[in-house]
């Protein structure tokens, strides 16, 4: 006689039913399960009152403490009593048959619109008809795709709930409520089609989105983007507007990167009184307050990086501001810092010369020309350097001399001791700049993979007229980031790529289109670049399920050959988008247009050489294309490795409230175990070769850390900044040292 499945509910009944239960929800995994029902019945037992909840607990937490490499199925165990009780609670808030585990998509819609959680954009833009045709592309067996921390990191931080934090959304409705909104403004005719699509990609996991996309698509508040780029005018006026428009973004869920390099140095003339200005760290501190005063959505204080030149008088003092010794009148431990490097300074470091700083104010009243506004053209020679000695030429322009060496011995100090400044390695950047005919960029954002042209806004006129104050501004580019990532080991694994990158960059330009960002000048640049950040995370994974050792040449070989291929058919998507759309406003004059940007990277194959006509004759949708974002938090629901780095451990502990989550790495077994090796046990040496292999494909750049021993010699930590900057790396953000504090990560940008 067949037995009847147990029903959630049932498992309080009697120990019968839940040791059934227990063996139903193991069936998949194949795992041994005397001790655990064992030590389960110990405990049921000794309840005065078994509750749905408190069973639910002792079963999930029991399996958690199983997780180990040898045995890491639990976490899918464990997720599926999670997914259980998810189930229940959103049938008990909407009202769904106990039996079934999705309901009505129209009628949850509906409520979460009436609510004011959901905007109406989706019932006024999609029939009845419509929504029930999508309803039933929602495939529930994909819910089993999680681990136990990725559907609760997906549970706890995006699935939209009630004013109560009541349940009402499940993991499938809200990829399809993200797939519904962001082909919102799609023709009708070829809509429901690019929905399914869209959904396929998310609920596959072949790809997340954003995490503020994640989070806000669909709802009545916060906006779409990650992140974003102001350049700060040198005047208090434009201080203090970008200091509103970086709390404006701020409060949305936004990361802000802040460039500062045009404010003067301290003791600079202010309208001619020399020695009066206070410099950059005084503005540091208001940006620092607004880090700690304007948070994101209430979840999380706001995430602000700042950006200065080497070459600034202020350098000093910048490179200790996040320091924990010295004046905390001249601390910001709040925010982020980088350092904008050219070549022309790093070749000092090496030849152990010396540098000189210089105040940007003074540059331009007696040079009448801005430094930062130059680059090197060619690796060893260009304007900057040429100007650069100008300055150092100049008999009555004030200098400060330095060995560059020392400089970069505060760097090197604050880095161990803060994991930053991040490095900005300009010239790299401004000469692969595929925009380079419209703008200049600066510094790069709060995680240091996003690349494009940048200018401060000013005001140029502020009257009253029929008792109004108008204010009218020229608007700078004020850079802003819309990014997704591709899991790679999924993706590549199941060779979905082809069909997966058209929807995804389709996905991403239309974020362009829905966004409502509160900052006119950033909604205006968003439209003239229409500038997207497509990225991947699970290089680790990939490598272990395809057997590639990380420390090896074919390592360097498979990521060239994986990130070209990317590359491919990302322009390619977004030249299909440009001949139906149109091109980006820009397009005419760019390294896209005149084919700058396929030489320059050596791409002449058959292939390349018709993709580089069709984007010639047709143009791109884009004009900014591909960053490689940190990732963590959507790797983790994806069930992956983050963004292109090694793992930190093979078995490790995610930290709740009341108890730890143990996790292994993704698809550990005994084949994979050996290519699993650990973040600073690895020769960093070969990730920087990786991503110089990397760093070619991709028009922006990458979130790459270096992972470093507490012990490490300065020659060695200096050693590997000269080969990131020899390999034409554009950024590395993180220095992570095992003897550091943790180190925050940016929230808005893991994609």
């Amino acid at each position: 006689m067949l037995q009847t499945k147990v029903r959630y509910t049932d498992i309080t009944t009697d120990f019968t039913s839940l040791e059934q239960y227990m063996e139903e929800q193991a069936k998949p995994y194949s795992l041994p399960l005397d001790e655990y029902k064992e030590k389960v019945k110990l405990t049921y037992e000794y309840m005065e009152e078994p509750t749905l909840d408190k069973v639910t607990s002792l079963l999930v937490l029991s399996a958690l403490e199983r997780i180990t490499a040898s045995e890491p199925d639990w976490t899918y165990f464990a997720a599926s009593i999670y997914l259980d009780k998810l189930y229940h609670s959103a049938s008990t808030t909407r009202g769904i048959e106990a039996d079934k585990k999705y309901g009505s998509l129209y009628l949850l819609i509906k409520e979460l619109t009436d609510l004011g959680i959901y905007n109406d954009q989706i019932l006024t833009s999609y029939t009845k008809e419509e929504i029930g045709i999508l309803e039933q592309e929602i495939t529930p067996d994909h819910d089993h795709k999680f681990t136990y921390i990725g559907l609760l990191t997906l549970a706890d931080r995006y699935l939209a709930k009630g004013y109560q934090k009541e349940v009402y959304e499940l993991p499938q409705e809200r990829f399809m409520i993200i797939a519904m909104t962001l082909m919102l403004k799609e023709k009708k005719e070829k809509r429901l089609e690019l929905v399914k699509e869209a959904y396929w990609a998310l609920s596959n996991l072949y790809m997340t989105v954003a995490t503020p996309t994640l989070a806000n698509a669909g709802k009545s508040y916060g906006q779409l983007s990650s992140c974003f780029i102001d350049t700060v005018d040198d005047s208090l006026r434009g201080i203090y507007d970008s200091n509103t428009d970086i709390a404006n973004l701020s409060k949305g869920g936004g990361g802000i990167g802040v460039y500062l390099g045009k404010i003067r140095a301290r003791g600079s003339d202010i309208k001619g009184f020399k020695g009066i200005s206070s410099g950059v760290i005084p503005w540091m501190k208001q940006l620092n307050n607004t880090a700690v005063s304007v948070d994101q959505l209430g979840q999380r204080q706001g995430a602000i990086a700042v950006y200065l030149d080497v070459w600034h008088k202020d350098i000093f003092p910048f490179l200790d501001a996040r320091l924990n010794n010295g004046d905390e009148r001249f601390r910001t431990h709040d925010l982020f810092t980088g350092v904008s490097i050219p070549d022309v300074f790093m070749e000092a470091v090496e030849n152990r010369e010396d540098w000189y700083l210089f105040d940007p104010h003074e540059i331009r009243k007696v040079m009448g020309y801005s430094l930062e506004d130059f680059y090197d053209e060619k690796q060893g020679s260009g304007s900057f350097r040429e100007k650069y000695q100008e300055c150092v030429a100049h008999p009555t322009l004030s200098k400060t001399t330095v060995p560059a060496i020392d400089i970069f011995k505060s760097v090197m100090i604050s880095q161990l001791e803060t994991g930053t400044p991040y490095m900005f390695y300009r010239d790299a950047a401004n000469r692969a700049n595929p925009n380079k005919h419209a703008g200049m960029i600066y510094c790069s954002n709060l995680c240091t993979e996003i690349m494009q042209n940048m200018s401060q806004t000013t005001v140029i006129e502020e009257k009253t007229e029929d008792g109004k104050i108008i204010t009218v501004k020229e608007p700078g580019d004020f850079v802003v980031c819309n990014l997704s990532s591709i899991s790679l080991a999924s993706a590549v694994g199941d060779d979905v790529l082809e069909r997966l990158i058209p929807i995804q960059v389709r996905m991403l330009d239309n974020v362009i289109d829905l966004n409502n960002i509160p900052v006119h000048q950033a909604q205006i640049t968003n439209e003239k670049y229409r500038g997207i950040g497509l990225g991947t995370f699970g290089w680790h994974h990939l490598l272990a399920l395809q057997g590639i050792t990380w420390e090896s040449e074919r390592s360097l070989e498979y990521c060239d050959e994986v990130y070209e291929k990317i590359s491919y058919l990302t322009i390619k998507a977004s030249m299909t988008l440009a001949k139906e759309k149109s091109p980006y406003p820009a397009f005419e004059g760019s390294d896209w247009e005149t084919g700058a940007y396929f030489e320059q990277r050596g791409y002449h194959s058959p292939d390349w050489q018709v993709l580089q006509q069709d984007v010639k004759e047709h143009g791109v949708r884009n004009g900014y294309l591909m960053a490689v974002a940190p990732n963590s938090s959507t790797s983790i629901i994806a069930g992956s490795t983050a963004s292109i780095d090694p793992i930190f451990r093979k078995e490790y502990s995610e930290e709740k409230k009341d108890y730890k989550i143990p996790v292994t790495a993704p698809d550990l077994n005994a084949k994979t175990n050996w290519y699993y090796k650990t973040a600073y046990v690895i020769d960093q040496k070969w990730s920087i070769r990786q991503n110089g292999v990397r760093q070619r494909h991709i028009d922006q750049s990458v979130s790459f850390n270096l992972y470093v021993q507490n012990n490490i010699k300065a020659k060695d930590l200096l050693d590997l900044h000269l080969l990131a900057w020899k390999s034409e790396l554009k950024t590395t953000y993180y220095v992570r040292s095992t003897s550091s504090a943790v180190i925050e990560e940016c929230e808005s940008c893991h994609s």
